[in-house]
């Protein structure tokens, strides 16, 4: 190797470590300002630097809102918040045309950007919203863009949709549809605090002294960490065991299970099977290793895949794990390559 080769690739890995070392270290303030929840912590940042949208689910109350505008903080990405209501237009979110008086005193139509021009977009309570609504946020997902006014607009980069959502069974809510939710990289449940956490909580947040949060990432920082979670390598019997196990949720299909048969309405798109794969290798990443492993895979599987597989009405009727009935197929698709 050349005297300048070997110093490129020192130089290399001297910035790979200090993205992963401003990442850790962001991690760790998101943790001290949102109180125990070190678990969605992590995976909402895997979600950050795995290209994806998060959907946080959980009562009122837990903090999912503070989680976001911390993150927004620590990261450096531009935040914007919408509350999802009822009335709420999708003309609210993507923008619109508006009268705009120029120098002469005429008034030209010039379109009016919404809050979805921005890097971190917080949908919150967005099962609040009408379908109609919801669906604005589609194109954006999905694409990166926003189609209005006759012209495709690209959205900034990094683009990270936070959602939050209270429980369904809830009064005055309306289930995403599955197109929308498939769009979603992860889907977390937020938990109660313990009430060692809740004590601490009280303690931190009903006192004179107010929390400032530190930036540690720049948004460029992002977009250089989420091309190195790409780079992360997986062995050909670590892709295709995933591949068998997307494959093996599918009542239809012809090897399928008695139980997914049984018990499952539809299985994991091709989607939710990517998703499966890049989570995996945030996973890794984060946790300092240039590799995926199957380990990788359970700690990801069921963010990724709860809210893309659905029990039907009898899985339902019967108390069928659909968490269990995940964590089986996997096991089984491991077993097979192995």
């Amino acid at each position: 190797m050349s005297a300048n080769a070997a110093t490129a690739e020192q130089m290399a890995d001297a910035e790979m470590n200090r993205l992963l070392t401003a990442l850790r270290a962001a991690q760790a303030e998101i943790g001290r300002t949102v109180l125990g929840q070190e678990r969605i912590v992590e995976d909402l940042l895997i979600g950050l630097i795995a290209g994806g949208h998060v959907l946080l689910e959980g009562p009122p109350g837990v903090g999912k809102t503070l989680l976001v505008r911390t993150l927004a903080t620590a990261t450096g990405l531009s935040f914007a918040r919408v509350q999802f209501t009822p009335d709420l237009m999708p003309a609210d979110i993507t923008g619109s045309m508006v009268l705009v008086p120029d120098t002469s005193g005429r008034n030209t139509l010039e379109f009016q950007r919404g809050a979805i021009f921005t890097q971190l977009l917080l949908a919150d309570e967005i099962n609040r919203a009408t379908p109609r609504t919801q669906s604005a946020l589609l194109e954006a997902m999905q694409e990166r863009t926003v189609s209005a006014a006759g012209q495709t607009m690209t959205l900034p980069e990094p683009f990270f949709v936070l959602a939050t959502q209270n429980p369904l069974e809830m009064d005055g809510t309306y289930i995403l549809p599955e197109a929308q939710i498939d769009r979603f990289l992860l889907q977390l449940d937020v938990p109660l605090p313990t009430a060692e956490t809740l004590a601490a909580i009280l303690d931190s947040t009903t006192g004179s002294v107010s929390t400032t949060v530190q930036q540690f990432l720049t948004p460029a920082d992002i977009l250089a960490i989420q091309a190195l979670v790409r780079s992360v390598p997986m062995a050909d019997h670590v892709r295709r065991a995933i591949a068998n196990f997307a494959i093996s949720t599918h009542p239809v299909g012809a090897d399928a299970s008695a139980d997914v048969k049984r018990y499952l309405r539809f299985g994991l798109s091709p989607r939710g099977a990517q998703a499966l794969v890049l989570a995996a290798k945030g996973h890794a990443l984060l946790n300092g290793r240039f590799n995926v492993s199957f380990d990788d895979i359970r700690a990801m599987l069921l963010a990724t895949t709860r809210h893309r597989v659905h029990l039907n009405f009898e899985g339902r009727a019967d108390g069928v794990s659909l968490e269990t009935l995940l964590g089986r197929l996997l096991d089984t698709s491991i077993k097979g390559v192995l």
